[in-house]
């Protein structure tokens, strides 16, 4: 049964870089977001997230009529739901969107349809959203009760894209394509070689969703044994980015580097998820997150000392320059940063104190609006005390490390001996 149509519920980092790369191979995509702004801008070609060249082939294949967004759900043959899952009470795993999602598409699902979960989820995710779908459109078949018979098939193919490279990463990597049955998984596969060049490797749906969770934790506990290396090495008077360069000589060895702390929606999300599902076996996932959780507060206590030296030496209030808010390099992405995290926490401390260098937005976050300002690196730099570099921007790479100045250099870009 060929795809003559694509509904990509979700438009935002991962959704839409998505459809566009569906739509770039001719295939009609339908893009469903709530958000009637950003479907307004997606509508005229224009992109509502920074990502390398997105814009341009959103505006290709929304000229040739290949991609279309609505905020009203459509038939199609594939249903892709790359919506956000949050964690609440605590670290308790937030389905909301998934089930909203799911009850929206049913009334316009038919028999043949396949609805794969994208959203990096907990383990049983996938079955629990084709329970949602079942108790909406009793009068279709689904694989928890008519296995391979199913009306509609269900899968779980977890994103694996690293933001900056969206476009490039979703045709080469490989996919985990797990099935709620065999035919689930094939039927999948086939949607996806429409556009991925990597392979495509078929499971059962709750493996693909463990194996998802299993990455990022894996990357969550080794950037957690870099930040523990540099609290170490901050205590033992050591220069830690020195001690990792010359430990990384070692042929086996290749320890990640440290920052101040972890950020994005997945690394710093997903490995609670596991802990949630398995808390008395996962005990190092658990001590990595509490790890990485905690390492902000470090910074902020360096940031402390530094006003209190200040303070001991004028008498007018230190001024503060935090260099980045997003999660990670060159993208304008903030979801669970540490850096906003720091930044936010600084205005709130100290009021009228601190000014912003972030090149990949336009305004602050609402709550930090009138308490902080968002400045040029060269304006900041020059009414500085306090330099905080929380994100190594390619720009704050280029700059020369600045002079005068208390530095707190979390990315070991500037100092010879960072903190």
């Amino acid at each position: 049964m060929k795809f003559d149509s694509i509904c990509m519920v979700g438009l935002g980092y991962i959704g839409l870089p998505t459809a566009v790369v569906f739509a770039l191979r001719g295939v009609k995509v339908i893009g469903l977001d709530v958000n009637a702004s950003a479907v307004d801008k997606i509508n005229r070609g224009e992109t509502h997230i920074v990502e390398p060249g997105l814009e341009d082939a959103l505006r290709r294949t929304v000229d040739a009529g290949h991609l279309r967004a609505t905020t009203t759900p459509e038939p199609a043959d594939a249903f892709l739901i790359a919506v956000p899952t949050p964690f609440c009470n605590g670290h308790e795993p937030d389905l909301t969107y998934v089930e909203a999602a799911a009850r929206s598409i049913a009334p316009v699902l038919k028999k043949g349809d396949l609805v794969v979960l994208e959203s990096t989820s907990p383990v049983g995710a996938t079955e629990q959203m084709a329970g949602w779908l079942a108790e909406e459109r009793a009068d279709l078949s689904f694989p928890q009760t008519a296995g391979e018979e199913a009306d509609i098939r269900i899968a779980h193919c977890p994103e694996r894209i690293l933001p900056g490279h969206a476009l490039r990463e979703l045709v080469s990597n490989d996919r985990v394509i797990g099935g709620m049955t065999a035919g689930c998984a094939s039927r999948a596969r086939a949607l996806y070689k429409l556009a991925v060049e990597g392979d495509c490797i078929e499971t059962d749906c709750r493996t693909a969703e463990m194996a998802k969770l299993t990455e990022n934790s894996f990357r969550d506990v080794n950037i957690a044994f870099a930040n523990e290396l540099s609290l170490i090495c901050d205590r033992l008077d050591i220069n830690v980015w020195e001690l990792i360069r010359l430990a990384n000589r070692h042929p086996r060895v290749n320890i990640l580097q440290p920052g101040p702390g972890v950020g994005g929606h997945c690394i710093a999300v997903d490995p609670w998820f596991i802990v949630s599902q398995a808390p008395e076996e996962a005990r190092i996932i658990r001590a990595a997150r509490e790890i990485n959780d905690g390492k902000p507060e470090w910074v902020l206590a360096k940031v402390h000392q530094a006003v209190a030296e200040h303070a001991a030496t004028s008498d007018r209030p230190a001024r503060i320059a935090c260099f980045g808010l997003a999660f990670k390099p060159n993208i304008d992405d903030l979801r669970e940063s540490p850096a906003l995290n720091i930044a936010r926490r600084l205005t709130d401390l100290y009021p009228g104190q601190v000014d912003v260098v972030e090149p990949f937005v336009k305004e602050l976050p609402e709550h930090m609006q009138g308490k902080a300002n968002l400045l040029r690196a060269s304006d900041a730099l020059s009414s500085s005390d306090i330099v905080v570099l929380l994100v190594d921007h390619d720009d704050f790479k280029a700059m020369p490390s600045p002079t005068g100045k208390r530095i707190i250099d979390t990315r070991g870009v500037w100092t010879g001996r960072p903190v």
